[in-house]
């Protein structure tokens, strides 16, 4: 997911909270991004729709999975990636809400408890370039998961970085931000969405 203050495509796609950092890139920092990119499922892939399963082996593969996860999220200039969007049908995403932080994974994630108090703010999502759109979630939230190697993990999260796993957690059911808009800003995300025609193509 793109990051609020942080989560923007840098240069020409700039996107909101969710999964990319709004800071500038050298010319080799673009170029790692711009191949991580190549390598994030794009809308309207169909896996981006698909429900992933439950994770039931803690091994080297999946270790290895969060290890790639993890290093496409920051050549992405991001703060989030879930495992849908590399094409891989796990419950399992990385997130890393600020700079500061150290990036981490939650397996099988699942929400316990939320606020009531409710926020609209910008998102931009990795997987939907160019699109920045407001999305209303609960300003906090509680979340029981793993980490990668099966032990338990238990998180109250708060403000940006509960934006930031509750996108993530979407992403693992299928659920992606332009479900969650207005009509007006779904109808103007889909219009940038739309596959451009291709040239010489005959109607």
């Amino acid at each position: 997911m793109a990051e609020e203050h942080e989560a923007h495509e840098a240069h020409e796609e700039h996107e909101g909270d969710g999964e990319v950092r709004e800071e500038p890139l050298d010319p080799e920092r673009e170029a790692r991004r711009r191949l991580a990119l190549a390598q994030i499922r794009q809308y309207p892939d169909p896996v981006l729709r698909m429900k992933a399963r439950e994770v039931e082996d803690f091994d080297d593969d999946l270790r290895r999975l969060v290890e790639r996860m993890t290093q496409l999220m920051q050549d992405a200039n991001g703060v989030g990636l879930a495992g849908t969007q590399v094409g891989t049908l796990q419950r399992v995403f990385v997130f890393q809400p600020t700079a500061e932080d150290e990036p981490r994974a939650l397996v099988n994630p699942t929400i316990v408890d939320s606020s009531d108090e409710m926020l609209s703010d910008t998102e931009g999502c990795l997987s939907l370039q160019g699109v920045s759109i407001p999305v209303e979630r609960p300003v906090s939230v509680t979340i029981e998961a793993k980490d990668e190697t099966g032990a338990d993990v238990r998180l109250e999260l708060e403000e940006h970085a509960a934006r930031v796993a509750q996108h993530e957690l979407d992403h693992v059911d299928g659920i992606l931000i332009i479900d969650r808009t207005t009509p007006e800003a779904r109808r103007e995300a889909m219009g940038l969405l739309r596959p451009l025609p291709l040239l010489g193509a005959t109607p």
